[in-house]
C-alpha cells in the first residue's frame, strides 16, 4: 500500500455491543443503572471505612483504594458507553480514544497490583499473625500503594505511546464498545509487530506478576491453614479471604480469556469477557464485600444509621418549608 493512501484518522467509530437500533435504549437503561450501582455501592464502601476506627487496617485500607479505582474504571467507559448509545455517530476523536485507552490501562492495573497487596494482606495476617502489625505498617501500605500506581502509569504510557507511532488506514470502525489496545492493533496498516513483542513480554509480566503473587500467598495461607487443628479455626481463616478470592476469580479469569491469545483470535465474543472485568466486577465488589465480611457489614450498617437521621432532618426540614403559607 503506497504512502499516500495512509492516514490518521481523527476519529473512530465505536460500534458498541449491538448495532441494532431497537437495542440502544434498553442497553443504555441497563448499563445505566450498573453504572449508578457502580457509584453508589463503591462510595459506601469508601465512607464506611473512612468513618469507622474498627476498618483501620491495611486490609480496608486498600479496599477502601480498591473501590475509588473501580469508581475511576468504570467512569474512563461507561459515559461515553451511555453517550453512544443514544448517538447515532458513536464516534470519538483521535485523542479521546487514546486518553480513554490510556486511564483504562492505568486504573485496570491498579486493580490488578491492589488484589495482590491484599493477599499479601491476607497471607501475613494468617501466617504471621503476631508479625501483622510490626510487617504490614503504615510505610509498608503506602510502598505498595506507590508501586502499584506508579508502575501502572508507566505501563500505561508505554503501551499508549506505542500505538500512537501506528499508522490506521481503509477503516476507522472499532468493534468494540471502548478504546482497547487490541481492537485498534487490528485497523492499524502500519507493522504492529513491536506491539504484539511489547504486549506479550512486559504486558503479559504485568499482569502474571501479580497473579503470581496472589498464587503464592494463597498457597502459604492454604498450607498455613490446614495445620489448624480446630475445624472452626479453619473455617475462620478461609472466611477472610473467600470475599478476595471471588474477586480475584472474576477479574482474571476474564483477563485472562481476553488477552491472553494471540491478536488474531481478538473476536467480538469476547466482549462478554471485557464486560465482565471492566463493569461487572467492579459493580460487584461492593456485594461481595459487604454480604460476606461481618466487619464490612458492620461498617455499612453504623454509616446508615448516622445518614439516616440526616435524611430524615433534610425531608421534615423540606416539608415544613412546603407547608409554610
Amino acid at each position: 500500500m503506497g504512502m499516500s493512501n495512509l492516514t490518521r484518522f481523527s476519529e473512530f467509530i465505536l460500534l458498541g455491543l449491538s448495532s441494532r437500533l431497537e437495542d440502544q435504549k434498553p442497553l443504555f437503561a441497563l448499563f445505566l443503572i450498573m453504572y449508578l450501582v457502580t457509584l453508589m455501592g463503591n462510595l459506601l464502601i469508601i465512607l464506611a471505612i473512612r468513618s469507622d476506627p474498627q476498618l483501620q487496617n491495611p486490609m480496608y485500607f486498600f479496599l477502601s483504594i480498591l473501590s475509588f479505582a473501580d469508581i475511576c474504571y468504570t467512569t474512563v467507559i461507561v459515559p461515553k458507553m451511555l453517550v453512544n448509545f443514544l448517538s447515532e455517530t458513536k464516534t470519538i476523536s483521535y485523542a479521546e480514544c487514546l486518553a480513554q485507552m490510556y486511564f483504562f490501562l492505568v486504573f485496570g492495573n491498579i486493580d490488578s497490583y491492589l488484589l495482590a497487596a491484599m493477599a499479601i494482606d491476607r497471607y501475613v495476617a494468617i501466617c504471621k499473625p503476631f508479625h501483622y502489625v510490626t510487617i504490614m505498617n503504615h510505610r509498608c501500605c503506602m510502598l505498595l500503594l506507590a508501586f502499584s500506581i506508579a508502575f501502572s502509569y508507566l505501563h500505561s504510557l508505554l503501551h499508549v505511546l506505542l500505538v500512537n507511532q501506528l499508522t490506521f488506514c481503509a477503516s476507522n470502525v472499532i468493534h468494540h464498545f471502548f478504546c482497547d489496545v487490541n481492537p485498534l492493533l487490528k485497523l492499524a496498516c502500519s507493522s504492529t509487530s513491536v506491539n504484539e513483542v511489547v504486549a506479550m513480554t512486559e504486558g503479559l509480566a504485568s499482569v502474571m506478576a501479580p497473579f503470581v503473587c496472589i498464587i503464592i500467598s494463597y498457597l502459604r495461607i492454604l498450607i498455613a491453614v490446614l495445620n489448624i487443628p480446630s475445624a472452626s479455626g479453619k473455617r475462620k481463616a478461609f472466611s477472610t479471604c473467600s470475599s478476595h478470592l471471588t474477586l480475584v476469580t472474576l477479574f482474571y479469569g476474564s483477563i485472562s480469556y481476553v488477552y491472553l491469545q494471540p491478536l488474531s483470535s481478538y473476536t467480538v465474543k469476547k466482549q462478554i469477557a471485557t464486560i465482565t472485568y471492566t463493569i461487572l466486577t467492579p459493580m460487584l465488589n461492593p456485594f461481595i464485600y459487604s454480604l460476606r465480611n461481618k466487619d464490612m457489614k458492620q461498617g455499612l450498617e453504623k454509616l446508615m444509621s448516622r445518614i439516616k437521621p440526616q435524611m430524615d432532618r433534610l425531608s421534615t426540614a423540606k416539608a415544613n418549608k412546603f407547608c409554610e403559607p
